[in-house]
């Protein structure tokens, strides 16, 4: 574990007050954003679908705001100014591009899943609903492996700044960063956590922006955009990039930085598709919005790890032989592994207000990240294994103790495991690029079993497990091969870990197909998965119709009579032909996404990278001053996605709670037909 002395520049006392002292500012917010909510709008947190699902009407502002929250991790921050310090500027840009693939093609997948499964809770119930329980325990397990795995890595990531930064035990941090956060997702559910979320985006954005001006404009030890440019040409002299054009850290060429974009595409696929938070905001999304919203949230976050990148991890290859530089003559292996080349930029530049701010800014991402694990994570427990397994007639009010129970347990196992990568000497790079391997096999049957219909049983099982197989398999021969011993240290490095994902994620999809082919299933009709959750569809029914739901139990009596019409086809009619109704606009968003997700995959992962790279062009001073400046145009962009759209959409139940609770605070009370119904 890398030593923590050289970034230590904040006392113990600030590293348990932030730990601590924010966690349980959110979990008041929480509080009163929950009262407010069940004062003053129909969508009641103690109703099980409200709690798990948000009543699936967030608009698609929130959800792209979310999405950049859940998916910006400790990692996101760490990890893309990591690979800026070891390969150049080009490493921000291939972090990031091959981490927003993933949340265009869960477009897809989002409109996909509103036509077959428009009452589901999660993607695990489509699994058990088409294929049984065996493919449904299979799938349970890579669904809990994938949660556990960017559970862990987010405490990984996060404990080790916090304690290179004050010195605080590591251990220690590990248990208590999820305590706020269990505290007020608990207390809120989804739509809160989604609310918490935006808050703590705004912030980030905040936060990034005061960085690159500072850095940019103000820093004297960088000398604005020329300054930095010229440090950088001065860097690649003293210590020359492996693989890069002219040993450069302003090209696109870098050999390295490629392959590591391959690595991230392949276990970027895994972790977004396998991890229920990226399926639940697709769920609680509206249905003809799903698609703007995942669209919206790919290109907002695109922007933060590039941004980031070309400030912090650019000032650490710039100052590394700066006597400001907290780690004398650059940062060691240990340290890079660790993720420290960010926060010893910002000590670098900004002393201990740097680390202040970078303090809150990790706690804001791997807060907001947790909290989506959290509620997941128990949504996959509460709903695919107790209910399913063994309550399938609990009440939603059990629903809600078990789902509050689950939080807490994950809490615990999170830091646990978090500790255990600690204890044996695994680091945040190390996990980042081998976990792909892990479970990336499961991605193509998982994909297939929402796109298509003649998928069988058997291949999904093949699929994934010897998907698995043969990713280990080629993990360990390369890294056997190449270095001749296998270690971590060994097992940890490029190629090894290229071989693993690309092996595991091709190999699980190949393999489906194949034994899908020779012996497909004619019969299927989705009408299985148009069943699930019969309650939330009634739910759904009494909100279209101004009605106020504000328990599940009183929907239980007329959930059956309500929906056995809506769900199951009538005799001798194919579930294809009783669509809902807005069926049709689903199938036009349907084909949007695909285009659109294509598109602008196409452009992010080939078209601006590729030529770049094989022109083996190194940028201009004018060059990368409007590379620098097209990407804070980016994040201002972003930063109206995630920050100023949601409040435009909200507008109205804003102005009406407002209205509440002055009404409230003043007499009058409030009036029933007040009650806003457009939160």
């Amino acid at each position: 574990m890398a030593t923590a002395e050289g970034a230590q520049v904040l006392t113990q006392g600030v590293g348990y007050g932030v730990v601590l002292g924010i966690g349980f500012v959110f979990a008041v917010l929480m509080m009163g954003l929950s009262t407010l909510q069940n004062r003053y709008t129909t969508y009641k947190i103690g109703t099980s679908e409200e709690f798990n699902t948000a009543s699936r009407s967030v608009k698609p502002g929130l959800i792209a705001s979310g999405i950049v929250s859940a998916w910006t991790w400790a990692a996101t921050l760490l990890q893309s100014s990591t690979v800026t310090y070891e390969y150049g500027l080009c490493g921000g840009y291939y972090y990031a591009a091959g981490a927003t693939l993933q949340i265009f093609l869960m477009a897809i997948l989002a409109v996909r899943v509103k036509m077959i499964a428009p009452y589901c809770h999660t993607y695990l119930e489509i699994v058990q609903a088409r294929y049984g329980n065996t493919p449904h325990f299979i799938f349970v397990t890579y669904g809990l492996v994938t949660n556990l795995i960017v559970s862990s890595m987010l405490l990984l990531g996060g404990s080790a700044v916090v304690n290179a930064f004050t010195g605080m035990n590591i251990y220690a941090a590990n248990f208590l960063i999820p305590i706020g956060v269990m505290v007020y997702v608990i207390l809120g559910g989804l739509r809160a956590t989604f609310l918490c979320d935006y808050t703590h985006t705004l912030i980030l954005m905040i936060i990034i922006l005061y960085f690159y001006f500072y850095t940019y404009t103000e820093a004297e030890l960088i000398g604005g955009f020329e300054g930095m440019y010229h440090k950088l040409q001065q860097a690649a002299i003293e210590r020359p990039v492996t693989g890069n054009a002219g040993g450069s850290y302003m090209t696109l060429k870098s050999n390295y930085g490629l392959v590591f974009m391959v690595i991230q595409v392949f276990g970027g696929l895994g972790t977004v598709m396998l991890d229920q938070g990226y399926w639940q905001r697709a769920i609680a999304s509206k249905a003809k919005t799903a698609v703007r919203a995942y669209l919206m949230g790919g290109v907002a976050w695109f922007a933060v790890p590039l941004t980031f990148s070309s400030i912090m991890g650019l000032a650490a290859v710039a100052l590394a032989n700066n006597p400001a530089f907290p780690y004398p003559g650059g940062l060691s292996s240990g340290e890079i592994d660790a993720g420290l080349a960010a926060p010893a930029g910002v000590v670098a530049l900004l002393g201990k207000g740097g680390a202040v701010a970078m303090l809150i800014l990790l706690f804001m991402a791997v807060t907001s990240a947790a909290s989506s694990e959290m509620i997941a994570t128990s949504s996959i427990l509460t709903f695919d294994l107790y209910q399913i397994h063994f309550r399938p007639d609990a009440s939603p009010e059990v629903l809600i103790r078990v789902s509050h129970l689950m939080i807490g347990v994950w809490a615990i196992i999170m830091s646990c495991v978090a500790c255990l990568w600690n204890g044996i000497g695994i680091s945040l790079n190390w996990l980042f690029l081998f976990s792909g391997t892990l479970y990336t096999s499961a991605v193509g049957p998982i994909v297939m079993s929402v796109l298509w219909r003649k998928q069988t049983r058997l291949a999904v099982i093949c699929g994934a497990l010897g998907g698995l197989c043969i990713g280990i398999i080629c993990w360990l021969v390369v890294a056997k091969t190449y270095y001749g011993v296998l270690t971590i240290e060994t097992t940890g490095n490029m190629y090894p870990n290229l071989a693993g994902n690309m092996g595991s994620c091709c190999s699980g999809a190949l393999i489906s197909i194949i034994v899908t082919l020779i012996n497909p299933d004619n019969e299927f009709d989705w009408s299985e998965t148009k069943k699930i959750n019969p309650r939330g569809r009634a739910i759904d029914e009494q909100l279209k119709r101004g009605l106020n739901p504000t328990k599940d139990s009183m929907l239980k009596d007329s959930t059956n009579s309500e929906t056995a019409t809506a769900s199951e086809p009538e005799k001798g009619e194919k579930s294809e032909d009783r669509r809902p109704e807005d069926y049709e606009t689903l199938q036009k968003s349907l084909r949007a996404a695909t285009w659109a997700s294509v598109i602008m995959s196409f452009v992010i992962v080939f078209l601006i990278p590729i030529p770049m790279f094989l022109s083996h062009y190194v940028f201009s001073l004018a060059f990368f001053k409007a590379w620098v400046i097209i990407c804070v145009v980016w994040l201002f962009v972003a930063a109206f996605i995630t920050s100023i759209l949601p409040l435009f959409e909200s507008r109205r139940a804003m102005v009406e709670i407002t209205r509440g609770v002055v009404r409230d605070a003043f007499g009058g009370g409030l009036k029933e037909k007040e009650v806003v119904t457009d939160a």
